[in-house]
């Protein structure tokens, strides 16, 4: 059968490898599981404390739940952190792509929640993974509990032609032609700064996934209106694809009580280092402490700060 996300086996087979050696480099234990939902089957990445209170993140276009590890780990100490490869973006679950203009998304998500046996959990979504979780919020409110948003798809556009002429034509032409300079000039538009090692593992993902140029559906204010929970959102300053200027200015229109930051000198991708995922943690984890809610471990009704209820 003719696979819906990749040109070859040979190219499906590299992005696994990618995704072993990103997840080798884990600096905590991490738990593998696989689960079945009516979309199909989905990995997910499970660290952190068992009884700690539930985020679930999922990674952006062409990645993997490995790629975000390292970028959300200094949460897993607080947190029980549900790293989900996203269908369609994940050479780690279901081979097949799903709509962009409507609640599929959300419903592949719940379905993942329920097969995990969460009830109610805070999400944080990366880019694609953001488009998710906006979706998902707004389609089950009742089982998120708080929503972080990183360069979140689904908000608003980019400059059609500035993308194109500073992403999509280099890339076309690096895809087809091999073209060093392509690469380069789409590299240093996508990216804040080049880490070699993610640079290798893009221009690898170029050539293994049969791209998919839909685009997110733009989030309307009559959907967004169903969730009505604490939002916090990142816009990166100098995003071609979602520029940061105006995704926090519609996401305070779309969700009024949203936080919103402004990252600056920052494009898409944002910095590889430790100091900018130490100020993003530290930022979402503030975030969600402020909006914690209590959780049931063990039988007895706890919040991160010590044990508040017996629900029996």
């Amino acid at each position: 059968m003719k696979s819906a996300m990749f040109v070859s086996e040979t190219g499906k087979a590299k992005m696994l490898e990618w995704h072993h050696t990103f997840r080798s480099e884990s600096t905590v234990a991490v738990e593998s599981r696989t689960v079945d939902t009516p979309n199909g089957t989905t990995h997910v990445l499970v660290c952190g404390p068992e009884d700690a209170p539930p985020l679930v993140c999922l990674h952006g276009a062409l990645a993997t739940s490995a790629h975000l590890l390292p970028e959300v780990v200094a949460l897993a100490v607080h947190r029980r952190l549900y790293l989900v490869d996203v269908v369609g973006q994940s050479v780690m679950s279901e081979d097949r792509r799903l709509a962009v203009d409507d609640d599929t998304y959300g419903r592949w998500l719940v379905g993942v929640l329920d097969a995990l046996g969460l009830d109610r959990v805070a999400l944080f979504g990366v880019s694609w993974g953001g488009f998710v979780a906006m979706r998902t919020a707004c389609f089950a409110p009742d089982r998120i509990s708080a929503l972080a948003l990183l360069a979140p798809a689904g908000v608003v556009d980019g400059p059609a032609w500035k993308g194109f002429t500073h992403v999509g034509l280099p890339m076309l032409t690096y895809r087809l032609f091999g073209s060093e300079s392509g690469k380069q000039k789409f590299l240093r538009a996508i990216f804040t700064t080049i880490d070699e090692r993610w640079a290798s593992y893009f221009v690898e993902a170029l050539a293994a996934y049969r791209l998919d140029v839909r685009v997110p559906k733009l989030l309307t204010k009559e959907t967004a209106a169903a969730y009505r929970g604490p939002v916090l959102a990142f816009g990166a300053a100098d995003d071609l694809s979602f520029p940061g200027g105006p995704l926090v200015a519609r996401i305070a229109d779309l969700f009024p009580e949203a936080e919103t930051k402004l990252i600056p000198d920052c494009r898409h991708c944002p910095p590889f280092d430790d100091d900018f995922r130490a100020s993003t943690t530290s930022t979402v984890m503030a975030f969600l402490r402020k909006h914690e809610e209590p959780v049931a471990a063990k039988g007895v009704l706890v919040r991160e700060n010590g044990v508040i209820a017996d629900p029996a």
